[in-house]
């Protein structure tokens, strides 16, 4: 049910909206409206033009608008006076067919009428860098194994005091901070919801890092790989399938705690890792983190092959505890919303046509994966990813041509950009044009 924006305002006496929405890219544009325009804003929505955002569209296209979903309103933590809300985009009165927030929620549409709805958690990795993102911005961060350092960690103090301070203000429910396997490299964990809540959430958490590292004086960083010889920043998800009643994953005669539609749905995803990693790792920056040498610490934590496992972390799928899996394949450039909707796309394969993932591998995959030749590898390029996406009958029945069409057009611009300056190539350092392009996704 929409709530009255206007009245919200004058009692939480907050004096401007930023109206939000993410383009394909991921990148979040907004509009500052203050509160006396915004009946007219929740109403008719703010104005964008499409062309200036990564949406394929032309200059000659009318406006689309940003319709806010008011029940995403997040009144700012650090500057009360301001409220937040995902919005979703419309054009010619009808929903933007390539808006992330609307290609989510056309998953879920199909998901409820299986009675089904996706409950969903992430975690959400970064580094804190250098204003020139050159170096981690602690000089005396430098252990070989620096996962879970405490000095480390509470010399970051003051700044996870505050974000965590403002997830339990949001009531996000959180549980835990860590330092995380690289240098320089942080986690904060809040609790599992409904995936649209998620994966708003998903998009806040990245602004809210962000915005509070640069108030501490700090640059946060979602980049995939920022630093040749560190873990990458990943973006794990946490999933499992609810009815109103109950978790539909959930087995406990099962050895791993899984239900058969757990295993359909998770097969389903195994499926079209290859097409779906276009979506779980879009940037060319995304390839240097999965299919990668070890980093200092010993080991990427990134999966290199398309495999399943008990809680065994080497795996692109885990399962910690009965009634859920983890997918380890996306990173933080992932588009929260693309994160989403691609799992509840290949899930949703996985139950129409009952895949089977076959049987778990408990092996370490790092060491072992040359037993396992048959195993399909993940792909070692955005190219790669685009080329599959483009042949996956599988996606392009769910998203429709017109979306995945758009989204490796721009894709490949991208790339063709890329191109024109650099070549990738794993084993040589990380370009410029990366670091421009990645360092704030």
């Amino acid at each position: 049910m929409p709530k009255n924006l206007s009245s919200i305002a004058k009692i939480k006496k907050i004096k401007y909206f930023l109206i939000s929405f993410v383009d394909l890219f991921g990148v979040l544009r907004s509009k500052l409206v203050p509160a006396q325009a915004i009946s007219e804003m929740q109403k008719n929505g703010a104005g964008f033009a499409g062309f200036a955002t990564w949406l394929d569209m032309t200059p000659a296209d009318t406006d689309m608008f940003a319709i806010p979903d008011s029940n995403s309103l997040i009144q700012l933590p650090w500057n009360k006076e301001v409220g937040w809300l995902a919005s979703d985009l419309w054009m010619g009165g009808k929903p933007v067919k390539a808006s992330p927030r609307v290609m989510l929620k056309e998953q879920i549409e199909k998901l409820s009428k299986k009675n089904l709805k996706m409950k969903s958690g992430v975690e959400c990795e970064y580094f804190l860098i250098s204003e020139d993102g050159s170096n981690i911005a602690d000089p005396r961060d430098i252990q070989s194994k620096p996962c879970y350092d405490q000095s480390a960690l509470m010399r970051r103090y003051d700044l996870i005091k505050e974000i965590c301070d403002s997830m339990i203000n949001m009531g996000w429910g959180p549980y835990q901070n860590d330092h995380e396997d690289a240098n320089g490299q942080f986690e904060m964990n809040w609790d599992y919801s409904d995936c649209l809540v998620t994966a708003d959430r998903h998009v806040f958490f990245k602004y809210m890092v962000k915005s509070l590292a640069e108030k501490h004086g700090l640059r946060a960083t979602f980049m995939p790989k920022p630093f040749e010889n560190l873990t990458g920043n990943g973006c794990h998800a946490h999933i499992s399938l609810w009815n109103e009643k109950s978790n539909k994953f959930l087995d406990n005669g099962d050895r791993y705690g899984l239900s058969r539609i757990a295993y359909n749905f998770l097969g389903g995803i195994m499926k079209l890792a290859q097409p779906l990693s276009s979506f779980f790792n879009p940037t060319i920056n995304s390839y240097r983190r999965i299919n990668a040498p070890p980093t200092k610490s010993g080991a990427t934590w990134s999966p290199s092959s398309i495999s399943y496992s008990n809680n065994n972390r080497t795996h692109m799928i885990r399962i910690p505890d009965p009634g859920r899996f983890e997918l380890r394949l996306m990173d933080g450039s992932a588009n929260p919303y693309l994160l989403q909707a691609g799992v509840i796309a290949g899930g949703l394969y996985g139950l129409n046509y009952k895949s089977d993932p076959g049987e778990a591998l408990t092996c370490n995959m790092y060491t072992d994966y040359k037993k396992y030749p048959n195993l399909s590898r993940l792909p070692d390029e955005i190219d790669e990813s685009l080329k599959f996406l483009d042949e996956s009958k599988e996606l392009r029945e769910s998203f429709g041509d017109e979306v995945i069409n758009s989204y490796i057009k721009l894709k490949n611009k991208e790339l063709d950009e890329f191109n024109k300056e650099e070549r990738f190539d794993k084993k040589s350092p990380i370009t410029e044009w990366e670091k421009n392009n990645t360092l704030d996704c």
